[in-house]
C-alpha cells in the first residue's frame, strides 16, 4: 500500500468501515449512474432471488446443531434478546414516529420501521461478543435463533407495522413468500449439512463471496428501480441527516435498555454482553432479502437505505464498546 494511503486505512479500521462497506457505496453510486431497467433488470432480478436462495441454502448448511443446543438451556437470555429485537424495536420505531415524521420522509419511515422488524445479526454479534469476553455460546444460539425467528416474525410485524410501500397481500402471504424463497433453503442446508457441511465449513470464503455478491445485486437492483423513480429528487440532505440522526438514537436506545434491563434482572457479565451485542442489532444479511420479498420494486431504495445506515453504525460503535469491554478487568 502506498504510504500516503496509511493514514486513511488506518482510520478506515478505526472506524470498522470495511471493504463490504465501500462496495455497498460504490454499488449505490453505480445504480445512481447507470441503473439497469428493461431486459437487464429482469435477468438481474431472477439472477438475484437465485443468489438469495443460495445464501441462506449455504446457511442452514453452516449452521452447527451442536452449538444451537449447547445454549438452549440459557433460555431466559434468549427471551430477552428476541423480545428486545422483536417488542422492544418495533415499539421503539412507533415511539419515534413523531420525531421522524419532522425529520424524514414518509418513505424513509417505512424504512425504519422495517429495520425495526428485523432479525439480530449472526457473524457480528458473535464476533464482537468474543472480542468482549462475553458468553459465546449463548450468542451463537440467540443470534441465529433470532434469524430463525424473523423468518415468520418479520412478515407479520410487517404487515401489521406497515401500510405504505409493502408489496400487497396478507400477512399469511408474505410469510408463505419468506419460507418458500428464505425458509426452505435453509432447511435444505440443514438437512444435508451432514453430507456438506464439512466441505462448507473449509469454504467459508466461498459463503461469504455469495453472501456479499447477493447483497450486492439486491442494492443495485433495488437503487437502479428507485433512481428511475426519481430516488435522489425525493431524498434531500436534511432527510438523509434526519435519517443518521434517528438511527444513532434507536441504537443509543437499545444500547441503554438492554444494559439496564439485564441488570435488572441479575444477568452476570458475560451474560449481559451477550444481551447487549444480540439484542441491538439488525441484520443487513437478512434484512436486504426479505425486503426484496415483502416490497415493491420501487419502494426498496427508502427501504433499505436506514438498514444498510444502521448497519455502518452499529458496527462502529459496537466495535468500540468490544474494545472497551474486552480489556475491563474481570474477578
Amino acid at each position: 500500500m502506498p504510504s500516503f494511503l496509511a493514514p486513511v486505512s488506518a482510520l478506515l479500521r478505526r472506524l470498522s468501515i470495511d471493504t463490504f462497506t465501500i462496495l455497498l457505496l460504490c454499488t449505490v453510486a453505480l445504480a445512481s449512474v447507470l441503473p439497469c431497467a428493461g431486459h437487464t433488470a429482469v435477468v438481474l432480478g431472477k439472477i438475484t432471488t437465485v443468489a438469495i436462495s443460495l445464501l441462506f441454502f449455504l446457511h442452514g448448511a453452516k449452521l452447527s446443531r451442536e452449538a444451537l443446543v449447547s445454549g438452549l438451556t440459557h433460555w431466559r437470555l434468549h427471551l430477552l434478546v428476541l423480545a428486545s429485537t422483536f417488542v422492544m424495536f418495533p415499539l421503539l420505531g412507533l415511539a419515534l414516529k413523531p420525531l421522524a415524521g419532522s425529520v424524514v420522509t414518509p418513505e424513509l419511515y417505512v424504512g425504519i420501521l422495517f429495520l425495526c422488524t428485523l432479525p439480530s445479526t449472526v457473524q457480528s454479534s458473535i464476533a464482537f461478543t468474543s472480542m468482549a469476553r462475553g458468553n459465546v455460546a449463548a450468542a451463537v444460539c440467540s443470534a441465529s435463533a433470532s434469524n430463525f425467528v424473523g423468518i415468520f416474525v418479520t412478515p407479520l410485524l410487517v404487515s401489521t407495522l406497515i401500510v405504505r410501500g409493502a408489496a400487497g397481500g396478507s400477512a399469511l402471504d408474505a410469510v408463505i413468500a419468506i419460507v418458500e424463497q428464505l425458509l426452505l433453503p435453509f432447511l435444505a442446508g440443514q438437512f444435508l449439512r451432514p453430507w456438506i457441511g464439512r466441505w462448507v465449513d473449509s469454504h467459508k470464503p466461498m459463503l461469504k463471496i455469495v453472501d456479499q455478491g447477493s447483497i450486492l445485486l439486491v442494492v443495485y437492483t433495488a437503487f437502479s428501480e428507485s433512481v428511475i423513480e426519481g430516488l435522489w429528487h425525493k431524498l434531500s440532505g436534511e432527510a438523509l441527516a434526519g435519517l443518521v440522526a434517528i438511527n444513532c438514537v434507536m441504537l443509543a436506545i437499545a444500547l441503554g435498555l438492554a444494559t439496564w434491563t439485564s441488570r435488572r434482572l441479575g444477568f452476570n457479565r458475560e451474560d449481559e454482553i451477550t444481551i447487549v451485542f444480540c439484542g441491538s442489532k439488525k441484520s443487513l444479511a437478512s434484512g436486504v432479502p426479505m425486503a426484496k420479498v415483502l416490497f415493491a420494486p420501487s419502494a426498496l431504495g427508502m427501504v433499505i437505505l436506514p438498514v444498510m445506515l444502521f448497519h455502518q453504525i452499529q458496527l462502529m460503535v459496537c466495535a468500540v464498546l468490544a474494545q472497551k469491554w474486552g480489556r475491563e478487568p474481570r474477578p
